[in-house]
């Protein structure tokens, strides 16, 4: 496998994690009545949807082909989270907890990529950034849970 495809396939799996975090804060602001927990979680939608414009564009600088949707495991999880807050008493905590959740696996996956010896510093330094925004929102999420609950 050539050097910008492996680099390639990296980030594809990254834009696919992004489309499914994207996807999940807009169903997790649907999910919630709080004003501001529908905002924080419109806003972490449009922040990831911002990384998945980046990724593909570095994706196209590589010559290669970016992937255009998410992946069935979101999709599942997204199912999950809808039902789960359906059936909870407190939804608001239950969605804050499925949040924290799927921004700890995004956060390996981006920790991955870290400590990946191979990658060019464009993008080694994009996935800094992510992963520091990431670790923020998962800090700012438990604190919102503590308030919530």
């Amino acid at each position: 496998m050539k050097y910008t495809e492996e680099i390639s396939n990296k980030l594809n799996e990254l834009l696919v994690k992004n489309y499914d975090a994207e996807k999940g804060y807009e169903n997790a602001a649907e999910n919630v009545d709080s004003d501001r927990l529908k905002m924080f979680f419109k806003r972490r939608a449009t922040e990831r949807g911002e990384f998945a414009k980046e990724i593909k564009n570095e994706i196209l600088q590589y010559g290669e082909e970016p992937k255009d949707s998410g992946s069935f495991k979101g999709t599942m999880h997204r199912n999950w989270m809808s039902l789960k807050s359906t059936f909870s008493g407190n939804n608001e905590e239950a969605v804050l907890e499925e949040a924290i959740k799927g921004e700890k696996a995004s956060l390996e996956e981006y920790d991955e990529m870290v400590t990946a010896k191979n990658l060019p510093p464009t993008i080694d330094a994009m996935i800094l950034k992510h992963r520091n925004a990431i670790q923020a929102a998962i800090n700012t999420e438990k604190l919102n849970e503590n308030t919530v609950s």
